[in-house]
C-alpha cells in the first residue's frame, strides 16, 4: 500500500508578521481582515498554510510574545469574529492556519500574574519562578536574559525575585507546577475547537529550569560583537531532563484531534534537535530547523555538509523541515544578496521537507536599517545592533505611497524599506523574470511533483567546490537540482547519464534539452532538471 503524507508533510508554511502584513483600517498596524482581504495572492503564490505570529492580548512590551490574555485577540487586529472569518475564508481555499503558542511566559499584565505578585500566600503564587535574593541582596543565581542584564527582578512587594528569561515584562511561567500545565493545555484545546490547524511553539526548550537554580558557566568560546545570551553555556535553563514529559502530553493533545500539528522552535545542535520528534516519533511533528538560517559562510560545501549531516540523522520515519528566515533572524536577500536570492529559493524549495518562507522573501525584500527613534524591539533598546524590526518593516505590496500597506496618509507602525518601488508584488507581477514569478513558479512545481514534495534526496557526486548538486526521486520521477553558489560562471561534470531537461532556471531564459556530462552554470545560477 502507497504511504499517505499529511498536510504538513507535502504543503508550503508561509510565516506572516501580523504588524506587518495590511492594514485594513487605517491605523497603520497590520490586522486580520487585512490578511483576509490577502489570502487569494497566497492561494495565487501557492502556499498551503500560514502562520501567524501571536495575535493575543497584549501591552506589546514584546510585540504580541507578552500575553495577557491566551483566549482572546488583540484589538489591534481584530475580534475573535475576525479569527473564526480568517479561519473559515483560509480553509475555503484550502489553506491551514497555524497560530504561535508562547508557553514559556506570559505578561506582568496577565491576570495570573497579577495574582501570583499579590502576595507569598496567593494560590498562584507558585505559578511562576519566585526565589530568595542572594545573600548580598543581588538576583539567586547568573542567568541573563538575550533582551540584556540578569534574568531577574525584584518585586518590592513580597521581597522575592521572579525570573524573566525575556523581557522584564515577561515573566516566566512554572512548568513543574500541573496547574500551570493543565491550564495551558486548555489553550490549546480552545484554539483547536475553533478550527485552528497547528501551533508554532515559542522558544519551547526553555520550559523547564534547573531545580537547584544553579549558575550557567561561562562560554569559552564567545567573544565581543556575539550575541549578550551566548556569553553563557545554557546547561541550567534550556533543554532539561522533564522537557519531553511535557510535550508528549502537549502532542497527545494534538493527535485527539484529526489533522493537526505542532512546529518547536528550538536553536540547538543537530543531535539534541532531532530528540524532540521523540523516541516513538510522540512528540514535535516538526522541530525547527534552523541550520540554513544560523549558517556563518554562505558556501556549496557547507550547505551540503549540513543537508547530509541532518539527513543522517534524522530518526526512522521523522520528518525534515527547512527555514530561510523569520522574524527574529535577517532576511536571507540581505544574508546572501538578491543575486543569490533566487538560488536561496530554488534550494529551499527542492529540498526533502516542509520549507517555511517568510513573508517578503519571494519579493527579495531585505533588511531596512531602522533609525534609532523608530525602534519598537526591545531587545534593540539598548542595542540597535540586535533590532529585529529590521526584518519586519511591512509588506511591499505596489509603488504607491506606504507600499499599499495602509493608506498614503497615514504614518506605518515601522518605515517602509525605500526600494518598496522597486520591489513590490504589483511590480513583480508583471515582470516575468522577477523574483516573485520564479518563487511561484517553484512553488506550483512543488506542489505537482511528487518528486519534489516526497521523493528521497541523493547527493551528487562532482568536483566543482562551488556548486552543489543533488537528486530528488518518487518511483520513476527524477529530479536533479544543481546550484551554482559563485559569482563567476562555473562548469559543471556529472555522472548522471546522459541529457536531461531543463524544467526551471533561476536565470529564467534557458529551457530544452541538456547535455549532463557537462554542465554550464551561470553566475549565480540554479537549474531543476527533468531527468526521469
Amino acid at each position: 500500500m502507497a504511504k499517505t503524507y499529511t498536510w504538513w508533510q507535502t504543503g508550503i508554511i508561509y510565516q506572516i508578521y501580523p504588524h506587518s502584513f495590511q492594514d485594513s483600517n487605517n491605523d497603520g498596524v497590520g490586522d486580520l481582515p487585512g490578511i483576509i482581504s490577502k489570502l487569494d495572492y497566497l492561494s495565487w503564490l501557492g502556499v498551503d498554510a500560514i502562520w501567524l505570529s501571536p495575535i493575543y492580548p497584549s501591552p506589546m512590551a514584546d510585540f504580541g510574545y507578552d500575553i495577557s490574555n491566551y483566549t482572546d485577540i488583540h484589538p489591534l487586529f481584530g475580534t475573535l469574529e475576525d479569527l473564526d472569518t480568517f479561519v473559515q475564508e483560509a480553509h475555503k481555499r484550502d489553506l491551514k492556519i497555524i497560530m504561535d503558542y508562547v508557553p514559556n511566559h506570559t505578561s506582568d499584565e496577565h491576570p495570573w500574574f497579577q495574582q501570583s505578585r499579590s502576595s507569598l500566600t496567593n494560590e498562584k503564587r507558585d505559578w511562576y519562578i519566585w526565589r530568595d535574593p542572594a545573600p548580598d541582596g543581588g538576583p539567586p543565581n547568573n542567568w541573563i536574559s538575550p533582551f540584556g542584564g540578569p534574568a531577574w527582578q525584584f518585586d518590592e512587594q513580597t521581597g522575592q525575585y521572579y525570573l524573566h528569561m525575556f523581557d522584564v515584562k515577561q515573566p516566566d511561567l512554572n512548568w513543574r507546577n500541573p496547574a500551570v500545565r493543565e491550564a495551558m493545555y486548555d489553550v490549546l484545546h480552545f484554539w483547536l475547537d475553533r478550527g485552528i490547524d497547528g501551533f508554532r511553539i515559542d522558544v519551547l526548550s526553555r520550559l523547564v529550569k534547573d531545580e537547584h537554580f544553579r549558575d550557567n558557566p561561562p562560554n569559552p568560546e564567545w567573544k565581543p560583537g556575539d550575541h549578550p545570551i551566548d556569553y553563557q553555556l545554557s546547561l541550567y535553563n534550556k533543554d532539561l531532563p522533564g522537557m519531553h514529559a511535557i510535550v508528549r502530553e502537549m502532542r497527545a493533545i494534538i493527535d485527539s484531534y484529526e489533522q493537526r500539528m505542532l512546529i518547536g522552535e528550538l536553536y540547538m545542535p543537530l543531535p539534541r534537535l532531532v530528540q524532540y520528534y521523540g523516541e516513538q516519533l510522540d512528540e514535535i511533528h516538526l522541530p525547527f530547523n534552523f541550520q540554513l538560517v544560523t549558517m556563518r559562510h554562505w558556501e556549496a560545501s557547507a550547505i551540503r555538509e549540513i543537508i547530509e549531516a541532518y539527513e543522517a540523522i534524522l530518526p526512522g520515519e521523522a520528518w525534515p523541515n527547512w527555514v530561510l528566515s523569520n522574524h527574529d533572524r535577517p532576511r536571507i536577500a540581505k544574508r546572501v544578496g538578491r543575486a543569490q536570492a533566487p538560488l536561496a529559493q530554488l534550494l529551499l524549495l527542492t529540498l526533502r521537507g516542509t520549507p517555511t518562507c517568510y513573508y517578503g522573501d519571494e519579493l527579495g525584500m531585505q533588511d531596512f536599517p531602522i533609525p534609532r527613534e523608530f525602534i519598537h524591539d526591545p531587545q534593540g533598546k539598548d542595542n540597535p545592533e540586535l533590532s529585529r524590526d529590521m526584518q519586519r518593516t511591512p509588506m511591499q505590496w505596489n509603488s504607491g505611497p506606504n507600499a499599499g500597506f495602509t493608506a498614503p496618509e497615514v504614518t506605518s507602525w515601522l518605515p517602509i524599506a525605500d526600494d518598496y518601488q522597486t520591489y513590490n508584488v504589483e511590480v513583480e507581477r508583471q515582470n516575468p523574470h522577477a523574483l516573485l514569478m520564479l518563487t511561484r513558479t517553484l512553488m506550483h512545481l512543488r506542489r505537482s511533483l511528487p518528486a519534489l514534495n516526497r521523493g528521497s534526496y541523493q547527493a551528487v557526486e562532482q568536483k566543482n567546490a562551488d556548486c552543489l548538486a543533488y537528486l530528488r526521486q518518487h518511483d520513476d520521477q527524477r529530479y536533479l537540482v544543481l546550484l551554482n553558489f559563485s559569482a563567476q560562471e562555473q562548469v559543471v561534470h556529472l555522472p548522471i547519464g546522459e541529457h536531461g531537461s531543463i524544467t526551471l532556471s533561476t536565470r529564467v531564459d534557458r529551457e530544452g534539452s541538456i547535455d549532463l556530462s557537462t554542465v554550464h552554470l551561470r553566475s549565480n545560477e540554479g537549474l531543476l532538471i527533468d531527468v526521469s
